[in-house]
């Protein structure tokens, strides 16, 4: 006979209690009850509970030192706090002290039953439950790859996280895998039965942005010929990943916030607001901090989305991982394009471990394809790979070419190993110092210092060919369609 999970509700309201016991009792689970600290902590001391449930206000101290405690004895228990309505500041603090989830006040016992649900499902593992724990462990490893300690920190990190379900906020450059982190976090967790919505909200055009995330009801306006459920509905019971987060307006910012606070939604033309029960990541390669400070995004949707923080590290700050990168990346490549892997020269994988890699893994990636469709013989050499050094990493510049490249793989000898050399610069003019790459000023963005770079390296090689195109890509180590994307793009004709 299979045991029943067992709920313990710590609350000092005596009929508050009994409403919960008889919710859970119908939910085919065990109840027990204390209406204090003291007596809660005895209990989580004799007897083994899948969640804990708890006030925040309690006779003989804060439901947050009971978090704290639980955190610290029985980490496996999932605890989740009863707050007063509106006070999600207290929420949030539970979040980052390790609660699972919270609920207000009213209880709106459908959220309750929602919450416990998706507790149970994690519960106090047992000697024989370790597998799917293990389990999780193994999918990250596999698909968030590298040995470096960076990653084994990050993998740990997914691993805790993903047995909350507070708000989780993705860090990192552009390239660096953000989206297979909130995959991973989705997937670990109690959530995992449950659809990943992924969503770039600078995708969707601002006229439409409202009804896309809320849904709409027919005739509210022209063109809702139907009811239509928003991406935010549609993630009912999994997660919404936004991507890109910086890049929502400030009006939709306001209306997440409320989305966070409230757990509802309310369709463009509806009159009344609808729960949701949907975890929220988000992810951004831009510095949330100093848009707060320009006023550009909310500063209290900031600490909403940021109650935890995942940081994926660059690519260059882990040169250990990228022999393994690389193999599985090529075997990938090789099954799909039906072909047998082939294997790197050790000078071609020095040339990668010594390239700065602006575009991260995405990066990786794109260079190995090519690598892939030129390459002979079995193997993959230096000038196959075809290195640009003239973009260089924007957030530490020339520090990090001095640190990272040693005397004996000068540009000399990087161009002697088939590393395409910088373009030669024309007479320093003031002109030219103002957009020089090796010139190093504070952009309010790495995205468009980045631009910036990669548009006067593209000016030099067009002015020192003639503007031959066909030359200027060659020099450049890109296609002729990429430089004519780009000439487009910067406005440079």
């Amino acid at each position: 006979m299979t045991q029943r999970a067992s709920i313990l509700v710590v609350d000092d309201e005596p009929d508050l209690v009994e409403l919960i016991c008889l919710t859970l009792q119908r939910m085919g689970l065990e109840t027990s009850s204390a209406a204090d600290l003291a007596g809660a902590r005895q209990l989580l001391n004799s007897q083994s509970f899948d969640l804990c449930l708890t006030d925040m206000r309690l006779p003989d101290g804060d439901g947050l030192e009971l978090v704290e405690w639980i955190q610290t004895n029985r980490p496996q228990l999932p605890v989740a706090v009863i707050t007063a309505h509106g006070n999600v500041e207290t929420a949030v603090k539970a979040l980052k002290f390790g609660a699972f989830d919270f609920v207000s006040k009213p209880l709106d016992l459908s959220v309750l039953r929602k919450l416990v649900g998706a507790a149970i499902k994690l519960g106090a593992p047992t000697a024989g439950e370790s597998a799917p724990a293990n389990n999780a462990q193994d999918t990250a490893e596999s698909r968030l790859l590298g040995r470096s300690a960076a990653m084994v920190e990050l993998r740990a990190l997914i691993a805790r996280v993903a047995r909350s379900q507070a708000p989780v906020f993705i860090s990192g450059e552009s390239g660096t895998g953000k989206e297979l982190v909130a995959r991973l976090v989705h997937e670990s967790g109690a959530r995992a039965d449950g659809p990943f919505v992924p969503v770039n909200c600078g995708a969707i055009p601002g006229e439409l942005m409202e009804s896309e995330f809320f849904g709409h009801k027919r005739g509210s306006f022209t063109g809702a010929v139907a009811d239509k459920k928003g991406l935010i509905q549609g993630a009912e019971g999994g997660t919404l990943f936004l991507d890109e987060v910086a890049d929502l307006p400030l009006h939709m910012q306001v209306k997440l916030l409320r989305v966070i606070q409230e757990k509802a939604v309310r369709p463009v033309g509806e009159q009344r607001e609808i729960p949701v029960d949907v975890r929220i990541l988000s992810a951004t390669h831009k510095n949330l901090v100093e848009l707060v400070a320009q006023g550009r995004f909310r500063e209290d949707l900031y600490y909403r989305i940021n109650v935890i923080e995942l940081r994926v590290p660059t690519l260059r700050a882990r040169p250990e991982d990228i022999e393994q990168l690389t193999q599985s990346i090529t075997q990938r490549l090789a099954q799909r394009l039906y072909m047998t892997a082939p294997e790197l020269t050790p000078r071609a994988l020095a040339a990668l471990q010594n390239y700065a890699f602006p575009g991260n893994v995405r990066e990786l990636e794109n260079i190995l394809e090519r690598a892939l469709t030129l390459s002979t013989g079995g193997q993959i050499d230096v000038g196959d790979i075809q290195l640009r050094s003239l973009i260089t990493t924007a957030d530490n510049n020339l520090d990090y070419a001095r640190n990272r490249h040693p005397p004996e793989f000068a540009p000399a000898t990087a161009a002697a190993a088939g590393v395409v050399a910088p373009v030669t610069a024309p007479p320093a003019t003031a002109e030219a110092n103002a957009t020089s790459p090796n010139r190093f000023t504070a952009p309010a963005t790495l995205g468009n210092q980045l631009e910036d770079i990669e548009r006067a390296a593209i000016v030099r090689a067009l002015e020192q060919t003639r503007y031959n195109k066909t030359a200027a890509a060659k020099l450049l180590g890109m296609t002729f369609r990429a430089l004519r994307y780009r000439i487009k793009k910067y406005g440079i004709e």
